[in-house]
């Protein structure tokens, strides 16, 4: 079964028909929301609205732990992040659809693995590809056979938020290596790994992030929710045709 995590301005899938959805209690506490269980296609498929279902959930205050831990419960093997960024690397404008490939991780006080406390024993993770190679590629099919456009790399700049960035943060981000900065990568994407599951990410460009392009002195965000609407159409196409690759 496939698992869709939702980010700002996907609360919901709506090519999604829902057959139930379910309360999950976890050792970590209470996820952001109750599971959504549907068929895209014919195909089973979950859904966890990362904010909440009313989008009142901040990234920091974002229970990632319970979130994963409760869709690996449910013995999914894929997980496949929706998420909001800015864009840095000049070929990164609104409305453009990207894969990362990679993590850069600004956040701080998160609760950020499984492993800890005196009953767990140290645990190291390999983390030196943090998206899934296998499920990246599953993701270039099927934006292919929906024909639509998504760039095949990137590096995830991971901040705390809620507020967005400086234009000096960003120049700080950029010479780190960083193509694009969003508030909810990390910890999702090593709790994903530490949970044994298969995780990747489509990010949504929605806005240029501070100091950049026309957010060189002022971030539009009331303009960046139109351009990320009229994007999610498009990562819509992509996860129908994503589940008849993993039918394939």
């Amino acid at each position: 079964m496939l698992a869709i995590i939702g980010g700002t301005g996907l609360t919901r899938l709506k090519n999604l028909l829902i057959t139930h959805r379910q309360v999950i209690r976890t050792p970590y506490g209470e996820p952001s929301g109750a599971l959504t269980f549907g068929e895209i296609n014919g195909h089973q498929v979950v859904f966890i609205a990362r904010h909440g279902y009313g989008h009142t959930i901040p990234p920091h205050e974002i229970n990632y732990r319970a979130n994963l831990w409760a869709l690996a419960e449910q013995k999914v093997k894929r997980v496949v992040s929706v998420c909001t960024v800015g864009g840095i690397r000049e070929d990164l404008s609104p409305g453009t659809l990207v894969l990362p490939d990679q993590i850069i991780d600004y956040t701080s006080g998160r609760r950020h693995t499984f492993f800890e406390g005196g009953d767990k024993p140290v645990t190291h993770i390999d983390f030196t590809e943090p998206y899934c190679p296998k499920l990246r590629a599953r993701l270039q099919k099927a934006a292919k056979a929906s024909q639509q456009r998504i760039l095949n790399d990137g590096v995830y700049a991971a901040t705390q938020g809620p507020r967005l960035e400086t234009a000096a943060e960003i120049n700080r981000i950029a010479g780190d290596g960083g193509d694009m900065v969003g508030m909810t990568g990390m910890p999702e994407a090593a709790l994903a790994r530490e949970a044994g599951l298969s995780y990747a990410a489509i990010a949504v460009v929605a806005n240029w992030a501070a100091g950049r392009g026309d957010s060189r002195h002022h971030v539009d965000l009331a303009a960046a929710e139109g351009i990320f609407d009229e994007a999610i159409e498009h990562v819509h196409r992509i996860l129908e045709a994503l589940v008849k690759v993993d039918g394939d």
